[in-house]
């Protein structure tokens, strides 16, 4: 599949319009996107993930190594705010694998009874500062983020990376008023690509995928924020062939090592 179309695809966020997104899933169900089947030679059709937004680059390229190990298929993701992704899911949007940033995010889920057996840990991720280019504002901690007239923007609080930061924050001894809150990691990190923002807390792996777009800073009270990333096939996935095999790529070797060699850390 040309990468144009997985960019296309990959567009797709949920947050702040879950019913859109319910809508427009349940109409690619409707036109047989959502096929299920199993050649016989291995799974076939399509199989949709539903990815936290810090997955973006990653599971992209997984994806099309899937399609390229697995002839006939086609692999389409959400990616988003790991809360709204689960809230889609419990309300009825079509998908194989959920894959959240946290496993309090995923306990919603299968809580409710929507997935597969019990999710497993494929990596972990922690914490970073994003800042501009060449650390103009000489930020150094969270403590700096303090600093009068500078502005940061944090994840909301209801989403993994924005829990995440409260933790640290408050190991940190450190009370913050961001300028805004961002729904998922990569709206909080756009914000500093832009200019809109002196600095964001977001994930290392975001601040890698950014390149030279951002600075990253590392803290030491990111060690007690570090977030587990669980994945599971979905109940009633639609192709349950294929998101078998989608999650088995994920925990191989393979797949480890596109997740390593982003930043993520093994569990």
């Amino acid at each position: 599949m040309p990468r144009s179309a997985h960019r296309l695809r990959s567009a797709l966020r949920t947050a702040g319009a879950g019913a859109a997104v319910l809508l427009a899933l349940s109409g690619c169900s409707a036109s047989g996107s959502s096929a299920s089947g199993t050649g016989e030679d291995g799974p076939s059709g399509t199989v949709t993930v539903f990815a936290a937004a810090s997955l973006t680059e990653s599971f992209t390229t997984l994806g099309e190594r899937f399609e390229k190990e697995h002839p006939g298929t086609e692999v389409t993701f959400n990616f988003g705010g790991s809360d709204t992704l689960a809230a889609g899911i419990s309300g009825g949007a079509p998908a194989d694998v959920f894959a959240a940033a946290s496993t309090g995010t995923m306990k919603l889920v299968t809580d409710e009874g929507h997935t597969a057996g019990s999710p497993s840990t494929f990596v972990r991720n922690r914490l970073e500062i994003a800042t501009l280019p060449g650390n103009p504002h000489g930020i150094g901690s969270l403590k700096d983020l303090t600093a009068p007239g500078l502005k940061v923007v944090l994840c909301d609080s209801t989403v993994p990376c924005g829990s995440a930061a409260r933790t640290a924050l408050t190991a940190a001894g450190v009370e913050l008023t961001p300028v805004s809150y961002e729904q998922d990691v990569r709206s909080a990190l756009t914000k500093v690509e832009l200019k809109e923002a002196d600095a964001a807390v977001v994930y290392r792996t975001d601040v890698r995928a950014a390149g030279d777009k951002v600075e990253g800073v590392e803290f030491p009270e990111s060690a007690e924020a570090v977030n587990d990333y669980p994945i599971a096939r979905l109940e009633n996935a639609p192709n349950p062939t294929a998101a078998k095999a989608f999650v088995a790529l994920v925990k191989s070797p393979e797949g480890r090592k596109v997740l390593t060699g982003a930043g993520f850390l093994a569990p």
